[in-house]
């Protein structure tokens, strides 16, 4: 049987996985300025803790692990009538949808030990049942920056800061909208469906896929009366600046105590943008149809797309005060975001943005031209690795032509060559494979 792999998944060649670690290290070089640590969870989590924490869509999307041994034996005729009572009973784990919420159980596991404010990165692989399309895969990785234990709406700025500092690292020109949970909240009471917060929700984060038409056949679909829709669409089509949204939306909510506070904490985190924000910062820019679908956030929602590019969003997250509750530990506030990596790798390939000279490949390539040859190279192999040069050594005294083939489709820019000749005169021959050029050197005095 031909192999293959699952579908929405893919494997990376070591040319690739140069151009990932190029875009992992340098998300990680930014958590580390902004006082961010390390930390990993396991792949897989117990279903309870996954379940009912993404929606009902995200539950959908969850992949459940089948229980190790005979999973059947306990499950009975009438558990298997029913998907739900079946999974139940033979299965207990699942692979992890996101990183935030395995990092709130850990919070809770830990509350003992952690300084707070706790602040996290992490950087590993998540997993969804998705359709697969462009741009969203079933496997892909997830570079999550956290801060919790602090309701200061100082950390929605840095994590804004944060995400200015690694596109323009990355060289992709970005858009940064802004929305907050308790101003939907506003919105939804406001219109008289103040029960139907989670439909209105998903209804309306789909608007720029599927456009507001079909946003509305949704709504309707959910129950939402035509009259409800008719005091939505001024709302979330709003226009101007975005204090002249802001100042129309007091208006409108005036009587939503919550829908104001969303309001207010909007026009802190904009206050504190612009004060600190240079030329070279992205607009941020409040969209109302922003509502990142997960249950779990309850103030500032952030979403970040490619201005260059076709794609759903590579960078979102926000703010959720309740996550931790669930678990046993209330009262502490979190907030955080979580760079797509495969959408940025996506992205950088299309607008061919990844460097040409990257210090992760293969830069010298010593030649193999026998047993005595080798001996006399190996100091130098060593001397230039212990330098911070990535050197190889060929390993088989191949023929001559073979080896440069090998620099050739490695694309190493320099081959060390050391023949008997150079041997006996104690030098080398250095020959460039970009132009061409070869010099001989004395092989103390190779620098590259």
């Amino acid at each position: 049987m031909k192999p293959s792999i699952p579908k929405g998944t893919r494997d990376f060649s070591p040319e690739l996985m140069v151009k990932r670690n190029f875009i992992f290290e340098t998300i990680k070089s930014v958590f580390k300025l902004y006082g961010y640590m390390p930390l990993e969870t396991p792949a897989m989590e117990n279903l309870s803790t996954l379940l009912g924490k993404y929606g009902d869509e995200g539950d959908k999307l969850l992949f459940k692990i089948l229980n190790s041994g005979d999973f059947l034996s306990s499950a009975n005729s009438e558990d298997m009538t029913s998907s739900s009572k079946l999974t139940n009973k033979i299965s207990e784990k699942g692979l992890r949808y996101d990183l935030t919420v395995p990092f709130a159980r850990y919070v809770v596991m830990n509350r003992n030990d952690i300084v707070f404010p706790f602040k996290r990165y992490q950087m590993q692989p998540v997993w969804r049942a998705d359709r697969p399309q462009k741009g969203r895969y079933r496997e892909f990785y997830q570079c999550d920056v956290d801060v919790i234990g602090t309701k200061s709406l100082l950390n929605e700025t840095e994590l804004l800061f944060m995400i200015n500092d690694v596109f323009k690292l990355l060289g992709i020109n970005v858009i940064i909208k802004i929305n907050n949970r308790k101003i939907l909240s506003g919105i939804a009471s406001y219109i008289g469906f103040e029960d139907k917060l989670v439909d209105i929700t998903v209804a309306i984060d789909k608007m720029e896929k599927v456009g507001f038409d079909n946003v509305v056949s949704e709504l309707l679909g959910k129950g939402i009366t035509q009259e409800a829709v008719d005091k939505l669409s001024p709302i979330l089509t709003l226009s101007g600046s975005n204090t002249e949204k802001l100042d129309k939306l007091k208006m409108i909510l005036k009587n939503s105590t919550e829908g104001l506070a969303g309001i207010e904490e909007v026009e802190t985190i904009l206050r504190y943008y612009s004060v600190a924000s240079a030329s070279s910062f992205s607009s941020l820019e409040l969209d109302l149809t922003l509502a990142r679908g997960l249950n779990y956030y309850t103030g500032a929602i952030i979403e970040v797309k490619a201005a260059d590019v076709a794609i759903g969003s590579i960078c979102g997250g926000g703010r959720y005060d309740n996550l931790t509750s669930i678990f046993g530990l209330p009262d502490v506030s979190g907030v955080g975001i979580s760079f797509g990596a495969e959408r940025i790798f996506d992205v950088m390939t299309e607008l061919k943005l990844f460097p040409n000279d990257n210090n992760q490949t293969t830069r010298v390539l010593f030649l193999n031209l026998g047993e005595k040859e080798v001996a006399y190279c190996m100091p130098a192999v060593q001397k230039l690795r212990h330098d911070g040069v990535n050197v190889e050594l060929y390993p088989d005294c191949a023929k001559f032509k073979k080896q440069m083939d090998y620099a050739n489709k490695r694309e190493i820019p320099f081959v060390v060559i050391a023949g008997a000749e150079e041997v006996a005169q104690s030098k080398v021959a250095i020959k460039n494979m970009i132009n061409g050029e070869q010099t001989l050197i004395d092989i103390d005095k190779i620098n590259l």
